[in-house]
């Protein structure tokens, strides 16, 4: 068989699973890990059950599949920039992260989802546990490092320490992204949240508004 030949089935086989996994992000996020089922999946993903268990054999390799798509889609500046220490230029890589989180506005199901998910997982025995305790850690250095290297320049207005404040910020967000769920007309996510961070980091206001919009077209990449 030549490789052009293989090429359909696996296509084919990548495509199926797409929608399988979307259709999952789809049930958790309208009931959460427990309240969803196979069979429903199935339906929703428009597959047999039998077909189902031949790509996902268990709930919680779906669940893996899901967050995994959910990292895909909006966590990839984040764990860029956090890979490349935003001390390095800490006011660009706010920006950058509030451009993720106006890409977030225009997936709302998937914004529903982490809603959902991320308070389940404050369990100890739910599955996406150790995933949102990472996640939730792994945000709180990213903020923690951009505030002390503002700090360290000088560029910071706040009484809180840099780890505080990282807290604070990103209790700000989960708590925003659940309000604008329920009141999308009445509650501005992104411009709430950059009212925020301006507050503290003044240097935030005077960027150019073509930054945020590249680091936003870097999530896509």
């Amino acid at each position: 068989m030549t490789a052009t030949s293989a090429r359909g089935p696996y296509a084919k086989t990548a495509a199926i699973k797409r929608r399988i996994v979307e259709a999952c992000a789809e049930a958790f996020g309208e009931t959460g890990f427990h309240g969803a089922t196979m069979k429903d999946i199935a339906r929703r993903a428009g597959t047999s059950y039998t077909g189902l268990l031949h790509h996902f054999a268990r709930k919680e390799d779906l669940l893996a599949a899901v967050l995994e798509l959910r990292d895909e889609r909006s966590t990839h500046y984040l764990r860029s920039a956090s890979a490349l220490d935003p001390s390095h230029n800490p006011v660009e890589a706010l920006d950058g992260l509030l451009a993720v989180i106006l890409e977030n506005e225009l997936q709302p199901g998937l914004m529903e989802l982490h809603c959902v998910l991320s308070g389940e997982a404050t369990s100890p025995g739910h599955p996406a546990h150790g995933y949102y305790a990472d996640r939730y850690r792994m945000l709180r250095q990213f903020y923690a490092r951009a505030f002390r290297a503002l700090a360290d320049r000088g560029e910071l207005r706040s009484t809180a320490d840099p780890e505080e404040l990282a807290a604070m910020t990103v209790a700000l967000v989960n708590g925003l992204q659940a309000q604008w769920l329920l009141d999308r007309e009445g509650v501005r996510l992104e411009s709430t949240i950059r009212a925020f961070l301006t507050s503290v980091v003044p240097a935030l206001g005077e960027l150019p508004q073509d930054i945020g919009s590249a680091a936003k077209a870097g999530t896509r990449s």
